[in-house]
């Protein structure tokens, strides 16, 4: 006897984690297979503990009676008592023991039907290939793991809480849009029953009473643990339609194992109906005279009754059988099971992303929908974008809380204090509660929508967006279009260039870095920016070959333009000359060989940056006069190898830069620039300094170093404003004891030189500081004792100011 629970592992109905891919067809076939089961284990077990055949001889004379009393033994139920046994002449009237049990075993295996004989392991057999045929898909190795992931999915997104909490929030959003819809068409209709108004009001009541936070339930947090395994779920679901909705494997593997069982219960229905007859209760046997005397016996088959009656009930159990898979072949040939639309989920749960699937994912949920519908409904929330961009939001407002950011904030350069968040997955809530941010920094962060919140932040005036397209709601476009001053934005392409930033219409300074278009015949660089009438400044870090014709649109209040070129060569300037009230020009990286005639018109310039071009001659330089408030002028990083003696009649100069560039010598006549405070000669090939240089008596910062100097005109010392002088990386060999004039002198430079004594006199400079003086510390020790001690004095009196 073979018992039941051997079988079990063969199907997977005992196996719950497998239920929900098992339709009610699968669940019925299942269940008759084991019905069939049992009622071949039920026929072994009689088969085994049972006498098979019992037999009597048939002695008559001739083989007409021997028809005509089986045939009545036939008649009579196979009751051999009501034979009438004639004896027959000259032979024996009984058997022995022994040759009962030979005839018995000698006919039942001669004359009782195969079919009779061995249905019971027939019914075991078929049973168990049915067993195997309806699970073959679930343990099939090119599916097996595909349906165990599902199953795994599937489950932990019908019992993650995030899937409940998503789900009653959408609800409880639509409820509440319904009712504010309803009161508003209520409301503007005229209003004239009395009942009709107390019904209002009671409507009104009762929704101010479900949001008063005595009677509205608290909303379920979830804790760190949740809200990871939900993240994970997110991107497990990701994976596994990536890889499943390209193929259609299990469902041709379901399509292969419904037609092998369609197969199998026609073969068996048919010989079972043919062979089922075959069990009879009376067999006649013939049997060798010689062993016992009698050639003929009358056997009663025991168990032939049962059997027949076991063998019809079985045949019903394989048409019921059958007829549950024929109709899942119709199930499967006449659904469109190749797509799985979630369209009556998007309006039952509200949430309006959730995409198709198609293929074995659609399958899938096809098959868990037989099951139980909700299934598919909460695993849906788990294929929404916008749920998981919630739940990432629950994530960050757990780990960045108000007390953590508050520990992030700093100032900035502009003197505001600064809130930078990097590298982030979304924008945490918890910033709306701090209310003195005044500029706010998103650098590479995805998915970024500046909510309505943003209206608690009352000081924010500055929003920095570095890689990070951002998106705003209705209401904080409507803040942001009052308050917002500051706007600075990096992108990677000029799609990523947002529209909003073209309303803000208070906006005063607006920075722009990213690849905006160079083919302007295509499409334009820039959007108009008519509506920021408030503009000042305009920063553009990019690949120009022409100024942008929208510039135009600012022209007249536009005061600072900064085009950072990074090496593309910039030709075109008519824009420029329209820009009549611009204050500052940066022209950075744009590859000029002169300055551009344009910048010669702007009457109100007072600051021009020409930094990293390839400026060899400043010739032109004259031309600058007519700039007439030209203050600061920066030449930096070119490649000028001579200065005209006409930068003389710039006599509005304060600040000259033409540091990192290839010049010699320096004109006499630039000393005429009376005006000067900021002079710096830094990394050139100067051998030596005008002894004009004195005349400069404006002059507070002076910065000479890596040059070629060998020595310092004594005329230097004589510009006793000097504040900063920074001589290092020359081969000067010897300091003047003139240095002590320079009484206003806060730090000294000197580092790197071929000094080999430092003149006593250095500590007549009484604002200069021990710590302010660069120099080598073999140098500071040969300098006398009073003078070290006088000089760390100051330094030391210097630090409680300090602090």
């Amino acid at each position: 006897m073979i018992p039941v629970n051997e079988f079990r592992s063969i199907t997977s109905v005992q196996n719950p984690q497998f239920r929900v891919l098992k339709p009610w067809w699968d669940v019925l076939s299942e269940y008759l297979a084991i019905a069939m089961l049992m009622i071949g284990v039920f026929g072994c077990t009689l088969q085994l503990t049972q006498d098979k055949i019992s037999c009597l001889p048939n002695r008559v004379t001739d083989a007409s009676r021997e028809d005509v009393d089986c045939s009545h033994l036939q008649k009579n139920n196979g009751s051999l008592l009501s034979l009438n046994i004639v004896e027959a002449f000259g032979k024996k009237n009984g058997l022995d023991i022994h040759q009962y049990e030979f005839v018995n075993h000698f006919c039942y295996e001669r004359s009782v039907h195969w079919y009779g004989k061995y249905f019971p392991y027939l019914v075991v057999i078929h049973s168990m290939i049915f067993m195997v045929a309806s699970s073959f898909w679930f343990k099939f190795p090119g599916t097996s793991s595909k349906i165990e992931l599902f199953v795994n999915i599937l489950g932990k997104c019908f019992d993650s809480p995030w899937t409940t909490r998503a789900i009653s929030e959408v609800s409880e959003e639509r409820r509440e849009e319904t009712l504010v819809m309803w009161r508003k068409n209520t409301m503007t209709k005229s209003v004239t029953d009395d009942d009709t108004i107390g019904l209002i009001q009671s409507s009104v009541e009762s929704d101010s009473n479900q949001k008063s936070p005595e009677l509205q339930p608290p909303v379920s947090l979830l804790d760190k643990k949740e809200g990871e395994q939900a993240k994970a779920l997110f991107e497990k679901v990701k994976k596994f339609r990536t890889h499943v909705e390209e193929a259609d494997l299990l469902y041709l593997m379901y399509v292969l194992q419904t037609v092998l069982k369609v197969f199998k219960f026609l073969l068996i229905t048919i010989y079972s109906i043919a062979m089922v007859s075959n069990i009879q209760v009376v067999v006649v046997c013939s049997v060798p005279p010689d062993l016992t005397g009698f050639g003929s016996f009358c056997c009663s088959y025991n168990k032939a009754r049962l059997f027949s009656k076991s063998a019809y009930c079985y045949i019903c159990f394989v048409c019921v059988y059958g007829l549950s898979c024929v109709y899942s072949l119709c199930w499967l040939f006449y659904r469109p099971l190749k797509e799985y639309s979630f369209e009556a989920v998007r309006l039952e749960s509200g949430i309006d992303d959730i995409p198709d699937v198609k293929n074995d994912f659609a399958f899938l949920l096809h098959l868990s929908d037989q099951y139980d519908t909700l299934y598919s409904k909460r695993f849906a929330a788990f294929l929404s974008e916008v749920s998981e961009s919630r739940l990432r939001q629950v994530n960050l407002n757990h780990e960045w809380t108000t007390d953590k950011l508050r520990t992030r904030l700093f100032r900035n350069a502009s003197e505001r204090l600064e809130l930078c968040l990097f590298l982030l997955p979304g924008l945490p809530d918890t910033v709306f509660e701090i209310p003195e941010i005044e500029s706010l920094k998103l650098e590479l962060i995805s998915n970024v929508t500046i909510p309505g919140n943003v209206r608690r932040l009352t000081a924010l005036r500055e929003i920095s967006c570095i890689h990070t397209p951002a998106k705003l709601q209705p209401a904080a476009l409507s803040h942001l279009r009052e308050n917002l001053k500051v706007l600075r934005l990096t992108f990677e392409s000029q799609d990523q260039v947002p529209l909003w930033m073209y309303t803000l219409k208070n906006l005063e300074e607006l920075h722009l870095s990213g690849p905006l278009n160079n083919e302007l015949s295509r499409s334009p660089i820039l959007g108009t920016l008519r509506e920021l009438k408030n503009l000042r400044v305009l920063t553009l870090s990019c690949q120009l070959t022409k100024t942008p014709p929208s510039i135009l649109d600012v022209s007249s209040q536009l005061l600072r333009l900064c085009v950072h070129n990074e090496g593309t060569r910039l030709q075109v300037f008519s824009t420029l000359k329209k820009l009549v009230n611009l204050v500052a020009l940066e022209l950075r990286g744009c590859m000029l060989e002169r300055i551009p005639s344009a910048v010669f018109s702007l009457s109100h310039l007072q600051e021009l940056d020409l930094k990293e071009n390839k400026l060899t001659t400043i010739e032109e330089i004259l031309s600058l006069q007519h700039c007439c408030h030209l203050i600061t002028l920066k030449l930096w990083h070119n490649e000028i190898s001579y200065i005209p003696d006409h930068v003389g009649k710039l006599g509005t100069l304060e600040t000259l830069d033409i540091s990192w560039n290839k010049v010699r010598r320096l004109p006499p006549r630039l000393c005429y620039c009376t005006k000067l405070q900021h002079l710096d000669l830094s990394h050139n090939r100067l051998t030596s300094l005008p002894s004009e240089i004195g005349i400069l008596q404006s002059l507070r910062h002076l910065s000479v170093a890596f040059n070629s100097l060998e020595s310092l005109p004594e005329e230097l010392f004589s510009c006793k404003r000097l504040k900063v002088l920074a001589l290092g990386n020359n081969s000067i060999s010897a300091l003047s004891p003139r240095v002590g004039n320079l009484t206003q002198l806060l730090r000294l430079e000197l580092k790197g030189n071929r000094l080999e004594l430092l003149p006593a006199e250095i500590g007549d400079c009484i604002s200069l500081k021990l710590s302010a003086l660069i120099v080598e510390d073999s140098l500071i020790n040969l300098l006398p004792p009073d003078v070290k001690d006088k000089m760390k004095n100051r330094s030391f009196e210097s630090q409680p100011l300090n602090c």
